[in-house]
């Protein structure tokens, strides 16, 4: 069945008022999207700094299309230290190796922040030719050969809360790093606490779709045009949140929760970050189309560059 480069854009990207990615994937975006560079999948490394995993567990809960079809038709992950089956100095030396082969060819995935404190001993991520690793030696030695990154989460995509008040590593964000390092590869920050799966995988299917139609480098640039001022692709984080509540018309009505087991009114009164908060959420919702924060709870802004110290506190008692 033929796909459009306009529908496959519009099913990738989520414009469709009330539905998101995975429900709107259409069968044939995998194969419209796999073999994009050189008539391969291209290679991607995803390295983990000080985070908790969070991104990794969000992104393997993957709908439409299934993490499977993800990892076996789109692309090709080299590295992945959560669910590669290899460890060790083999599998360090594997990801340098697909490095320098792929150099400008491949995506860089890094999770978490990167702590540059004590000479970035706060994060080793392994060992190769019997030498400890920092995130910042990965980082220094990756980043540059890469053909983008994609700062996946709150903590790689504004240092999150690893970088939080008190904290003594240094942790700072994928894009500080390459500003203090003098590092020029196109960053991409898809923030979340964790970010939502289609957040991550949509976003790949946008930048594969761009590199298929225009080539890697102009690509690229296309991709770079859809970011918001914070870095982030706005078919995803285009709208705020609090202007397409469900709640909006008690808000306007002046019509607030007293507790979070209130069904009806809005939750501002107690601590909702709503207003400060730009992503589809509302529309997208959470663990397959079931549920979301301010249907259970509070929105916290975790996609927000000043999240957590910013945010806080997520919960304001009545």
């Amino acid at each position: 069945m033929s796909l459009s480069r306009r529908d496959f854009v519009k099913l990738c990207t989520g414009t469709v008022a009330g539905m998101g990615i995975s429900q709107m994937f259409h069968p044939s975006v995998c194969e419209a999207i796999s073999g994009t560079l050189n008539g391969s999948r291209p290679p991607v490394l995803w390295v983990q700094g000080s985070g908790c995993t969070g991104c990794s567990v969000s992104l393997l809960n993957a709908v439409n299309p299934h993490i499977k079809q993800v990892l076996l038709d789109v692309i090709s992950l080299e590295f992945h230290p959560t669910v590669m089956a290899w460890e060790g100095e083999p599998a360090m030396e594997h990801m340098f190796k697909i490095a320098d082969e792929y150099k400008g060819g491949f995506f860089l995935a890094v999770e978490g922040s990167i702590p540059v404190a004590e000479d970035g001993k706060y994060c080793v991520i392994g060992e190769a030719n019997h030498k400890e690793i920092t995130m910042v030696d990965a980082m220094k030695e990756l980043a540059p050969k890469a053909a983008a990154v994609l700062a996946l989460g709150t903590c790689a995509a504004y240092g999150g809360i690893p970088a939080a008040e008190g904290s003594e590593t240094g942790a700072m964000s994928v894009k500080a790093f390459f500003e203090q390092e003098g590092i020029s590869t196109p960053v991409v920050n898809i923030p979340g606490c964790p970010p939502h799966p289609d957040w991550i995988v949509g976003t790949v299917v946008v930048a594969l779709e761009a590199i298929k139609t225009h080539g890697l480098a102009a690509g690229l640039g296309e991709v770079v045009k859809l970011l918001d001022d914070q870095g982030r692709p706005t078919p995803f984080f285009g709208e705020n949140i609090h202007d397409n509540c469900p709640y909006l018309p008690d808000f306007e009505a002046d019509k607030m929760c007293e507790t979070l087991s209130q069904k009806d009114g809005c939750r501002m009164s107690l601590g909702c970050k709503g207003p400060n908060a730009m992503a589809d959420c509302f529309k997208r919702k959470w663990n397959n189309g079931i549920n979301w924060c301010v249907q259970n709870a509070v929105c916290i802004g975790c996609v927000e560059p000043d999240f957590p110290d910013g945010q806080s506190p997520f919960y304001e008692p009545m």
